[in-house]
């Protein structure tokens, strides 16, 4: 296949010398769950030069329907196989990496060496995610972050802005105390939803009670539409930085 046709577009969008440094770039993914996975799908699709998919799950049949390139034989696999056996079949562009692991305090030093061009933060938990952040805050990394995205339905409730300046946003609101803690106080660009956010949350998935590490979370009811927008507008808000048109140091 000729990349410059299959890339033509991108180059139109961006410019030669942008689509260059998106060729040229380095990003990890931290978490492949709904936002995840589509997050990565639009990067390597856009020829991000390397691609790095750090997630210690694996696909589960209630995961299924957040997760495009999987199906049902796929159940029991690292999502992160999953991903990159699919990427490297339609994306062989872009340079794919996996760990199957669980970004925390004591494998932060290793999932962020190197470091990447770009960090993508796509974790659920409030400790690892406010590591990452931190760690990527420290480090001088980039990274982009997302908020909550299961429950919602209304695309056009969705904002992109600092952490900080958020709102009706709970996990937000709950991210910003676990990041002063750490000396964060800005800096931090994500995308997130001022839709109401849902109640009544459903009992834990026994499937994902033995996968999961850290407390067991009560599932939020989730379409595949809303975590999918919330995944393509992180990969737009990293090409356009590495196209040159923001900076978000």
């Amino acid at each position: 296949m000729d990349a410059a046709r299959r890339f033509s577009r991108v180059v139109d969008f961006l410019g030669p010398e942008g689509f260059e440094r998106v060729r040229s770039a380095s990003v990890t993914v931290f978490g492949l769950g709904g936002v995840g996975c589509h997050a990565a799908m639009a990067l390597a699709r856009s020829g991000i030069g390397g691609l790095r998919l750090v997630d210690f799950d694996l696909v589960t049949e209630t995961s299924l329907n957040r997760i495009p390139v999987a199906g049902p034989d796929d159940c029991g696999r690292y999502k992160v196989d999953v991903l990159a056996e699919h990427m490297a079949e339609n994306c062989p562009d872009t340079d794919v990496r996996v760990d199957r692991a669980f970004f925390h305090r004591d494998t932060a030093s290793v999932l962020l060496a190197p470091p990447p061009d770009i960090a993508v933060d796509a974790i659920d938990s409030l400790n690892p995610k406010a590591e990452l952040i931190r760690r990527c805050r420290t480090e001088g990394i980039p990274v982009f972050s997302s908020m909550g995205a299961s429950g919602r339905k209304d695309p056009s409730k969705l904002r992109t802005g600092d952490v900080f300046e958020t709102r009706n946003c709970p996990l937000a609101r709950q991210l910003r105390k676990y990041l002063r803690k750490r000396g964060v106080d800005g800096g931090v660009p994500c995308v997130y939803s001022i839709e109401d956010s849902p109640g009544g949350d459903l009992p834990p998935d026994r499937e994902d009670e033995v996968l999961r590490r850290g407390r067991i979370r009560n599932r939020i009811p989730s379409l595949v539409t809303m975590p999918g927008i919330f995944g393509y507008t992180l990969a737009g808000m990293v090409l356009e930085y590495l196209a040159g048109e923001k900076k978000n140091r």
